[in-house]
């Protein structure tokens, strides 16, 4: 087995299968989207013609919508699953948000939750879209002062209860819509069957992965992380690498790579940060270039797969630097790569 070329093809990486974003979005499962700009190259380099416009029009349309959702980290996933994503994840979202509101010495009342979510209700309907800057307008106008860190709490909770979800894209700024306006309706998902569900979508497009990746990714405990993937046993192939069990779907794919590719790989990438253990790309001597212990991530080169370097844009072009000299670095790959991440931003 050799998991770095089967996660590259089944992550899209390489020999991509899909023409829109939302194809993309909605066969990865969920997609971490902590940098707002990085996240539209991370979708749209999964696709065979990477384009800007074409993620903005998806994203728009509500075939992809942003917001935090497992590990209550902020995620891109397909509108038609916001909604049983959000359901299953909802309790221990709801958890780790009030931790940190619990550690901040911050505590809501129901009765100020409910009147915030109707101020944002009411606002939404009447504007459609709005900032946080817009929220924080409406509730002033009221005689409702707080604080940015207290605001933003409100407007997590609105996530979580329902009422929330990501409005229009925006060059800089995050915007929120009313869910039950951007999102299609939809019938809800047994906990059982939305288990296996989460479960088919990471290991199709994850895998090879371990139980513990699949742990890792959802923020669900075990004992459900166990319960999914043995609603799928028969879907799924076990492989042993380097004393590990390995899944990978059915559906997945093993064939199509070839060498020599160069990848700008977006900070926050699945490709690095779906999996519990990264050293299958990332050599552990070089992890501290790729994050820190805080768990941020960077732009990382890959050379066939593997972390050989960092990428930035300090001036308009991609600047590289290399931190693994003993893998050669194939300069007419390294400029089409460059090239094609021009023509996505101008697409």
């Amino acid at each position: 087995m050799n998991p770095v070329s089967a996660r590259l093809l089944n992550q899209q990486l390489i020999c991509p299968q899909f023409t829109t974003p939302y194809q993309v979005v909605e066969w990865l499962g969920a997609m971490q989207a902590q940098e707002y700009r990085m996240m539209r190259w991370a979708v749209g380099m999964r696709t065979r013609r990477p384009s800007a416009r074409a993620f903005e029009k998806d994203y728009n349309a509500g075939k992809i919508v942003r917001g935090h959702l497992f590990r209550t980290t902020w995620q891109l996933v397909a509108g038609e699953d916001w909604r049983w994503m959000l359901s299953l994840c909802r309790t221990n979202a709801l958890r780790g948000l009030e931790g940190w509101m619990k550690q901040n010495g911050v505590s809501i009342p129901a009765a100020e939750q409910d009147t915030v979510q109707q101020l944002f209700s009411d606002y939404l309907e009447q504007h459609r879209i709005a900032f946080k800057a817009d929220f924080a307008a409406a509730l002033a106008e009221q005689g409702i002062v707080m604080d940015d860190h207290r605001l933003s709490y409100h407007i997590r909770l609105g996530e979580y209860s329902g009422l929330l979800c990501s409005g229009d894209l925006f060059p800089l700024k995050h915007s929120y819509a009313l869910a039950s306006a951007k999102l299609p309706g939809q019938a809800p998902l047994p906990r059982e069957e939305a288990l296996a569900l989460l479960a088919r979508k990471y290991f199709r497009s994850h895998g090879p992965a371990t139980l513990e990746d699949f742990v890792w990714w959802s923020g669900l405990n075990i004992g459900e992380c166990k319960q999914g993937l043995d609603a799928i046993q028969g879907e799924l192939m076990t492989e042993r690498w380097h004393k590990l069990t390995f899944y990978r779907h059915r559906d997945s794919r093993t064939r199509g790579f070839r060498s020599g590719i160069v990848t700008l790989l977006p900070s926050y990438d699945e490709y690095l940060i779906g999996y519990k253990s990264r050293h299958v790309a990332l050599h552990p001597d070089h992890s501290h270039r790729a994050h820190n212990q805080r768990g941020i991530f960077w732009p990382v080169l890959l050379v066939d797969g593997e972390a050989v370097g960092n990428w930035s844009v300090p001036a308009g072009e991609p600047q590289v630097e290399i931190f693994r000299s003993d893998t050669p670095l194939p300069a007419p790959a390294l400029e089409a790569e460059i090239a094609r991440y021009n023509k996505f931003l101008k697409k």
